[in-house]
C-alpha cells in the first residue's frame, strides 16, 4: 500500500505531461499515467504502474505494479502484480480477475466469486472527520484557524506599517473591485496552479503556489479583519486593537454554524480583493509622483 501510494503521489510531482496520457508499447514495465480520462489496458497488452487521477480505469491485460487512482472508478478482469489502491471510486473485480497484492479502497469493493485476491482486503480514510470527535473537534479547528489568522495579521501589518491605511481605505473606497480582483484570486490561483502542473517548467511554480494557498487565504482574511477593525476603531487608536477588534468579530462570527462558513468565504475573497487593490493604488501613486515632479 505504501508503495502504491508513493507511486501515484510521486509520478505527480514528477511528470509534467502535455497530453492526457502515455503509455510505451511492448514495453511491459513502463508506468501508465492518465490526468484526465479513460486508462484501458486490452487483453493480452502489459503495463507497469497504472496512475489515474481522474477518470476511469479498466484493466482486462496485466500490470506488472500497482494500480493507484486517486478519483477513478476501477474494473479488472485481468491481472495486477501488485496492490490495488482507489483513493475515490468503485473497484469492481470480475470473474477470472487476480490481484496478487492488496486492494484498498474507500468503499467496499464487488468481488466476483471468481476472482481472487492475494492480499487483504483494507478500507481508507480520505477526509480527516473533524465531526467524529463532537464539539471538541470543532473547537480544536477553531482555534487552529483563530492563532493562525491572528498571528499573519499582526505580522502583516507590522510589516507593511504605513502601508496599511492603504488597504483600509482600499476597503471602504473600492468595494466593488475588491470583490471582483478578491474572487479573481481565490478561484483563479489553484486553477492557475493545477494548469502549472502540466508543463515541465512549471512543476515548481504550480507545487509552490498550491503549498503557498492556505498562507495566501490567511492573509485575505486577516486584511478583511482590519479593515473591518479600523472602520469601527478609526485613528488615532493604536493599529493592533482596532485589528484585535475586527478579527474578534470575524472569529466569533465563525462560531456560528453555516453563517461562519459564509463569513469566513467573504472575508477570504474581500481581503484578498483589497490587498490587490491597494497595491495597485500604491505603485500607481509612486509613479505618478517623479512624473508631477
Amino acid at each position: 500500500m505504501r508503495r502504491s501510494i508513493a507511486v501515484g503521489l510521486g509520478t505527480l510531482v514528477l511528470l509534467g505531461l502535455a497530453t492526457p496520457a502515455w503509455a510505451q508499447d511492448d514495453q511491459a514495465d513502463e508506468a501508465f499515467v492518465v490526468l484526465s480520462g479513460r486508462a484501458n489496458v486490452p487483453e493480452g497488452e502489459e503495463v507497469g504502474d497504472l496512475v489515474v487521477f481522474h477518470g476511469s480505469s479498466a484493466v482486462d491485460g496485466t500490470v506488472n505494479g500497482s494500480v493507484t487512482t486517486f478519483d477513478a472508478p476501477v474494473t479488472i478482469s485481468g491481472r495486477v502484480n501488485g496492490d490495488v489502491v482507489v483513493f475515490n471510486g468503485r473497484v469492481e473485480l470480475q470473474d477470472g480477475a487476480n490481484v496478487t497484492g492488496d486492494v484498498v479502497s474507500r468503499g467496499e469493493p464487488v468481488v466476483a466469486s471468481g476472482a481472487t485476491i492475494g492480499g487483504e482486503t483494507e478500507r481508507i480514510q480520505t477526509n480527516f472527520n473533524w465531526d467524529g470527535f463532537g464539539w471538541v473537534g470543532r473547537l480544536a479547528w477553531w482555534l487552529a484557524v483563530s492563532v493562525s489568522t491572528l498571528v499573519v495579521g499582526l505580522v502583516l501589518l507590522w510589516l507593511v506599517g504605513r502601508g496599511a491605511r492603504r488597504i483600509a481605505e482600499a476597503g471602504w473606497t473600492g468595494i466593488g473591485p475588491s470583490i471582483g480582483w478578491g474572487l479573481l484570486a481565490f478561484f483563479g490561483l489553484p486553477i492557475l496552479g493545477i494548469i502549472a502542473l502540466v508543463t515541465i517548467v512549471g512543476i515548481p511554480l504550480g507545487l509552490g503556489l498550491l503549498a503557498a494557498l492556505g498562507l495566501i487565504y490567511a492573509l485575505g482574511y486577516s486584511a478583511a479583519a482590519w479593515i473591518v477593525g479600523r472602520r469601527i476603531l478609526r485613528e488615532p487608536t493604536a493599529w493592533i486593537l482596532a485589528f484585535l477588534v475586527g478579527w474578534g468579530i470575524l472569529r466569533v462570527l465563525a462560531l456560528v454554524p453555516i453563517l461562519g462558513g459564509l463569513v469566513g468565504f467573504a472575508a477570504v475573497v474581500f481581503g484578498l480583493g483589497a490587498l490587490m487593490v491597494g497595491i495597485w493604488r500604491a505603485r500607481t501613486t509612486s509613479r505618478a509622483a517623479p512624473a508631477t515632479a
